[in-house]
């Protein structure tokens, strides 16, 4: 079965399920004129207090989607790219998140358009979409099941699994213990709901995030020597590929654009048609303003985060060790005494807990959607619970069978955008020229 799942899991995110993200960012980013000019405005927007109808603020919004979104692919998963594809990989996967600013936005600008309003609060997302706008009922439910599913892969097990792991390799510390420290401190949060989780949001991931970069930007001042080498060396081999070097087993053109870009589509998420279920939460004035403050969430995590780490380990030179991943971006973290070892699993901590956080909201709302509001308490509780569980338990098959989950998110929320993109256009220019 395992095994199985593997196979689907490889097909599913093989190069059309790559080259359809891909193409949808450039489509997007042609379409809509080059929304990603208008990112500064975003950034503003995202401190704004607007008095509009919503259950959250934008900032709490943008918060909240950050959390699913910054995690343990901004930290391992660079390694992992960089180890496979050579240091060209880092532009292809900063590429990605210049090109998926488009994609951001227009999930975004559609699940606040068509958003619901029900007695427990503001409600929408790619389901709510298909099945108001398009009356696609059959996607709207094959998104929300498989919303449900990853929530407890990539956004639950796979994440407490990853830093149990490494609280065991750094501080000695028992898996058992880890799971459940972050089972129980989950739980104690979800009970508040999206408020409490957002409030928590508020002040972690601003908080992780900026202890994080100062951290790469330490590494690279004390490497300042090679760092205009690893700028270059990043440029180059993006459209080279590098040759066989110390432990590194050389990779091509196409090993640096293929690591690089689905690196990159993993981490920032845009596409799936998760970060739009939370903002069609948010106070927001116009579609157009919450667009805008969504699509600053890929700009954080791709465009400045995926490319600091980059940077980092690119810069080390220890991308040549032929260590990949986690143990890839641990000896990069280890050489620098200033910052150490520690530094890195706190921080790992930090994404990952943000993430389950986030995710439970994804999955919560998906379910919600699927049961007309029924059977939220006891998904809360499961899902802490699951917690736990990932943090005890080998994950390879999960790891798959999330991954096949998220494919299969992607597929009805393109779609849906392809579909729509014409209203998009006409909307987005109408906003532009007379913004609210």
């Amino acid at each position: 079965m395992g095994d199985m799942i593997q196979v689907v899991g490889d097909f599913v995110w093989g190069p059309w399920m790559l080259i359809a993200l891909f193409g949808t960012h450039i489509f997007l980013t042609f379409r809509l004129k080059g929304i990603q000019r208008h990112v500064i405005k975003g950034i503003r927007y995202t401190f704004q207090k607007p008095e509009n109808p919503g259950d959250i603020s934008p900032f709490s919004s943008l918060m909240t989607a950050l959390a699913a979104t910054v995690g343990t692919g901004n930290l391992v998963g660079v390694a992992t790219a960089i180890a496979a594809g050579g240091p060209g990989a880092v532009l292809w996967m900063w590429l990605t998140g210049v090109f998926g600013i488009a994609t951001k936005y227009a999930e975004a600008f559609l699940a606040v358009k068509y958003r619901v309003q029900t007695p427990t609060g503001f409600h929408g997302g790619p389901m709510v979409v298909l099945e108001r706008r398009l009356g696609q009922k059959g996607l709207a439910i094959l998104f929300s099941v498989m919303t449900v599913l990853a929530s407890f892969g990539i956004g639950n097990m796979v994440q407490s699994n990853s830093v149990a792991h490494m609280a065991q390799e750094s501080f000695g510390i028992m898996p058992w213990m880890t799971g459940v420290f972050l089972a129980v401190v989950t739980g104690l949060v979800l009970i508040g709901g999206l408020k409490s989780i957002a409030k928590i949001c508020n002040t972690l991931v601003p908080t992780m995030a900026i202890v994080y970069v100062l951290s790469c930007v330490v590494m690279l001042v004390l490497g300042w020597a090679t760092l205009w080498d690893s700028f270059m060396l990043i440029v180059t081999s993006a459209f080279t590929g590098h040759a066989v070097v110390g432990g590194f087993l050389g990779a091509g053109l196409r090993e640096a654009i293929r690591f690089g870009v689905a690196r990159g589509l993993f981490s920032n998420e845009s596409g799936m048609g998760s970060a739009p279920i939370v903002a069609a939460a948010a106070r927001t004035p116009s579609p157009f303003h919450q667009a805008l403050v969504s699509a600053t969430g890929t700009f954080w995590d791709t465009v400045v985060i995926c490319m600091m780490t980059g940077l980092v380990i690119v810069n080390s030179g220890l991308w040549t060790s032929g260590a990949s991943g986690a143990a890839l971006t641990s000896s990069v973290f280890e050489s620098f005494p200033i910052v150490g070892s520690s530094v890195l699993t706190v921080a790992l901590l930090l994404f990952v807990f943000s993430t389950i956080l986030g995710w439970s909201y994804y999955g919560e709302q998906a379910l919600s959607y699927l049961t007309k509001g029924r059977g939220v308490m006891a998904y809360r509780m499961i899902y802490s619970a699951m917690v736990f569980v990932g943090a005890v338990t080998a994950l390879e098959t999960v790891w798959s069978f999330a991954d096949i989950a998220n494919a299969l998110m992607v597929i009805p929320n393109l779609i849906c955008i392809w579909m729509l993109s014409g209203e998009l256009a006409r909307d987005t220019e109408e906003a532009v020229k007379n913004p609210t």
